[in-house]
């Protein structure tokens, strides 16, 4: 490490940001009806005519991969092929999608009516969408978009309609197909589903990589799946999945495709519609099942503003481009293109970096709201603060967070004080603002007809809500934070210290936040030149030394961290003071929520964000990884 030079100045030049169109403006002032049957004359790949889903479900049955694990599976259990053959059948027939118009045209007319209720504005990337339209001429194309509601798939989908691009086929959970009525429509929208696991199944997982790779080497339709695999109840990007990705990506490897296009998604809400289902189900509260009933009960958020909402294209990444001196796609020639073939070490290596970097760019695209600053305030001063202070605050936090590059949307020519109001306004749910001093709602709950445990519940649910927000903003600040920490633990300024430091907590938190495998210099060199940049310290050839002024910003990035360093301490306490040695992995969870409440019951724990289920699982990942605790098959 001593050997390589850390810090190389550098002059990055700061992105230009796309232009924005508000696409509800229209809606608000013509007929959704006469909209929603308007001529959709969507220009395809290679101007194919959109495959029949009896013909995309024959070219499947018959392709030769099928067939060669059909013939397996055959051999392997007994059962003829026809047996097989037919039970290859019926999972296509519960997975396959069956676009229709009429269905699309449905949901284009309510969704309008919808989004007009719920959102102020939807404001896309029009360069982004010409991006596109360019984009789906030349190669098959992969949608990426970002998942932090049920909203986002069909804004996708109503977003492609509206700009005359063809809708994409989508990879959806099997939980949508209780639903009466709703699952149906959402397949003849172009949701295709899929079990959330299924493990050695063969057979299952040939007919949906078939079904997805004759998608995409057809170019019938966009494919579109979350990186991310779930939706983040935390609202932070989540560690992503490479099944899907390595399925999108092997016809190109074996010279079936000369490229695909892989377009990142953000898609950015200023108020999170499942905000409270969040918080709850993070603190042990069951997720509710999906169904008929449950949606029509929630129409009653239709009477909620939820302020805007931003959809950013990001530019298409070329997979060729992407793999060119990484992947020697000749090895593919070894075996026939119909065998399946295990993904080589370096071709993993290459699928998890790729998947990092796209959700990086995804982060970085992230529209940030006012609120996700006066969020972040808010939670570091839990006693509250005056409003003229906070005003003050969040002026020099966006100052702060525009240097370190965030992508942030602040009203033109309006005073800082009226921006806070009416963020203040629209999340009047989580606070309280009494003579001029303003505090999150954690004392709401009315005392008399609540136990000690049901208020630190009621507290916990504000706090994980307004942190949902705040953690919209961490990539911005998360490699300053993590060196400030690594200075404050390091006890020296030799910069090989401050760097060992900084490496630790950066593996420790390698699952909480996006940080990319094998980057650990860049990501400290990064930081090094934001903070030098700020003047906040100076970094020389074996030393790291803070500023005079350097102060307020590096206790401003410690206090960012500071609440997953609190949780990470009570899991580490919960393992050495309270459990014994046969924990089970089920268990795991319910014994640290106890053990932090019980702490926070007597007053010895402050932060509730301990309490969440997110933060403890991430923090058990991390004592595996670091080898500090084992896990054992009983």
């Amino acid at each position: 490490m001593a050997s390589r030079a850390l810090y190389s100045p550098r002059h990055p030049v700061l992105k230009k940001r796309d232009d924005f169109e508000d696409v509800l403006e229209e809606r608000r002032r013509s007929s959704d009806l006469r909209y929603a049957l308007r001529c959709y004359t969507p220009t395809l790949y290679k101007g194919l005519v959109p495959c029949k889903a009896s013909m995309l479900k024959s070219i499947v049955l018959q392709s030769d991969h099928l067939q060669y694990v059909i013939k397996q599976v055959s051999s392997e259990s007994g059962d003829s092929a026809e047996c097989v053959a037919e039970e290859a059948s019926l999972i296509l027939d519960e997975m396959a999608h069956r676009l229709q118009l009429s269905t699309i045209r449905f949901f284009a007319f309510t969704l309008s009516k919808a989004f007009k209720r719920l959102f102020r504005s939807v404001c896309v990337n029009e360069e982004g969408i010409q991006r596109l339209q360019q984009a789906v001429q030349e190669h098959p194309v992969v949608l990426l978009p970002s998942h932090r509601s049920y909203m986002d798939f069909l804004m996708m989908s109503y977003l492609l309609y509206m700009c005359d691009l063809p809708l994409p086929v989508i990879a959806a959970g099997m939980d949508f197909m209780s639903m009466k009525f709703v699952g149906e429509m959402l397949r003849m929208s172009g949701a295709f589903f899929i079990r959330r696991s299924f493990g050695g199944d063969k057979l299952y997982w040939a007919v949906f990589s078939e079904y997805v790779k004759t998608m995409l080497r057809n170019g019938y339709a966009p494919v579109e799946f979350f990186l991310e695999g779930t939706r983040s109840r935390t609202c932070k990007s989540l560690t992503p999945k490479m099944g899907l990705l390595n399925i999108v990506m092997e016809p190109f490897f074996k010279g079936e495709l000369f490229d695909v296009n892989l377009v990142p998604v953000s898609i950015s809400y200023e108020r999170i519609l499942e905000e409270s289902l969040y918080a709850r189900e993070l603190l042990g509260v069951p997720k509710p099942k999906e169904s008929t009933s449950g949606l029509l009960k929630a129409r009653r958020v239709l009477s909620e503003d939820y302020g805007s909402m931003h959809v950013y294209f990001g530019h298409p990444v070329s997979l060729r481009s992407l793999a060119e001196g990484k992947i020697n796609r000749s090895q593919y020639n070894l075996l026939p293109r119909y065998i399946p073939q295990k993904p080589r070490v370096d071709t993993h290596e290459f699928l998890n970096d790729a998947a990092f970097r796209l959700v990086r760019i995804q982060e970085e695209n992230m529209v940030l709201k006012p609120w996700v600053l006066i969020a972040t305030l808010l939670l570091q001063n839990p006693d509250g603060l005056e409003l003229s202070f906070l005003t003050e605050q969040t002026d020099w936090l966006r100052h702060l967070a525009l240097a370190f590059g965030a992508f942030l949307d602040w009203p033109n020519h309006e005073a800082c004080s009226e921006v806070v109001s009416c963020s203040l306004a629209l999340h009047r749910h989580l606070l309280s603002v009494s003579a001029g001093h303003v505090q999150l709602n954690v004392t709401d709950a009315p005392q008399d007809e609540t136990t000690p445990e049901e208020a630190v519940f009621h507290r916990a649910v504000v706090v994980l809500s307004c942190a949902s927000y705040r953690n919209q903003i961490l990539h911005v600040f998360l490699r300053p934070a993590l060196l400030a920490v690594a200075m404050q633990s390091a006890n020296s300024n030799r910069k090989d210290d401050v760097y060992n430091c900084f490496n630790f907590l950066r593996n420790m938190f390698s699952n909480e936040f996006i940080l990319c495998p094998g980057d650990s210099v860049q990501d400290f060199e990064e930081a090094c030149y934001l903070l030098m940049k700020r003047g906040v310290l100076q970094v020389l050839e074996h030393e790291i030394v803070m500023s005079a002024s350097g102060h307020s910003t590096l206790a401003f990035l410690c206090s960012v961290l500071d609440p997953f360093l609190q949780g990470y301490q009570v899991v580490c306490r919960c393992l050495c003071e309270e459990t014994n040695e046969n924990l089970t992995e089920k268990e795991f969870i319910p014994a640290v929520r106890s053990f932090a409440l019980k702490l926070i019951l007597a007053g010895r724990l402050k932060c509730c964000e301990a309490l969440s289920s997110d933060l403890q699982k991430n923090a058990l990942a991390a004592l595996l990884r670091l080898k500090a605790v084992r896990k054992v098959k009983v």
